[in-house]
């Protein structure tokens, strides 16, 4: 696949339209028959997810962690090997393997000295790019690392709002 070539059309597009270049991309979760676990439409896919078995899930579906590890390494791979595609680096395999360190007590609400969620994340990737040389390696692992969407989210986190509506709220505007 020549990935200079498919994003071509795309960049010149968004280079005289800026508008068409922003997206909204949106997940929807809901409730299940037990307070442990909801599915989460993606638009695209609906996949299930669960409490992690330290907070009470079952353990046989992906916990909300998981699933934040699993975009993190999905986005970081993707991104590597686009990178590596647009550089002309050949690569014989792509591996991120992303692990994150959180201590159930914080999320418990055990011990208030102890965040809610990941204390650290790392991300390993194993390149296996042989005739790639030093300078093209560094410069593969900058070039993800700055375009990789999911990792520069994590390190410069954007502005979070929430909302709440209650059903009697809902209901009264509907009258």
């Amino acid at each position: 696949m020549d990935l200079r070539s498919l994003q071509k059309p795309l960049k010149e597009h968004y280079r005289s339209d800026p508008q068409a270049s922003q997206i909204t991309l949106r997940a929807k979760a809901g409730e299940t028959s037990v307070p442990v676990a909801c599915s989460v439409d993606l638009g695209r896919a609906i996949y299930q997810a669960e409490a992690h078995p330290g907070v009470g899930g079952g353990g046989t579906g992906a916990c909300s962690g998981d699933l934040l590890l699993g975009a993190l390494a999905a986005c970081a791979q993707i991104t590597c090997q686009m990178v590596a595609a647009a550089m002309g680096i050949p690569t014989e395999c792509i591996e991120v393997t992303a692990e994150g360190k959180l201590d159930l007590r914080g999320t418990l609400g055990i011990s208030k000295d102890l965040p809610v969620g990941f204390e650290s994340i790392h991300v390993h990737f194993d390149v296996a790019a042989p005739e790639a040389t030093p300078e093209q390696l560094c410069a593969l692992q900058e070039k993800t690392e700055q375009f990789c969407v999911v990792m520069q989210t994590l390190t410069r986190p954007p502005r979070l709002e929430t909302e709440w509506v209650s059903h009697a709220e809902r209901r009264r505007d509907q009258l």
